[in-house]
């Protein structure tokens, strides 16, 4: 079983990812374990615990931006034993420069906010394939 990291602070938001990839036609999006974090801080210590094959990384968090934490796994990479997980960005911001600088920090894909639920369903499912 595949394990999802979500990096969002909005409540509301957690909310709908974890009903929408509950609800995918996909299995491996439908059966995947879903965790939380709602900062960097958060998702620093989750990592630090826990084997992750995807972050959903908002870029706007209370602790400052995803980008920070894309190039720490970039850079820094993961505890041994463990390898690095695909990091998603997932943002408002869809200018074709906040796209390369999500890819620059190393991000592997990019999901512009407001996106249809069946755009996060293949998304997540490209990625844990």
């Amino acid at each position: 079983m595949s394990r999802i990291l979500l990096v969002e602070d909005e409540e509301l938001n957690r909310t709908l990812v974890r009903a929408v990839l509950a609800r995918a036609e996909v299995a491996a999006v439908r059966d995947a374990e879903v965790l939380d974090a709602t900062s960097l801080a958060a998702a620093r210590e989750r990592l630090g615990q826990e084997d992750v094959d995807l972050i959903l990384l908002d870029m706007n968090l209370p602790d400052g931006n995803g980008l920070t934490l894309a190039r720490e796994l970039a850079t820094q990479g993961m505890p041994a034993g463990r390898s690095k997980p695909v990091v998603v960005a997932v943002t408002a911001s869809v200018l074709p420069q906040d796209r390369a600088a999500a890819i620059e920090a190393g991000c592997d894909g990019f999901l512009d906010k407001p996106y249809a639920a069946a755009d996060l369903v293949e998304t997540v499912a490209r990625h844990l394939s």
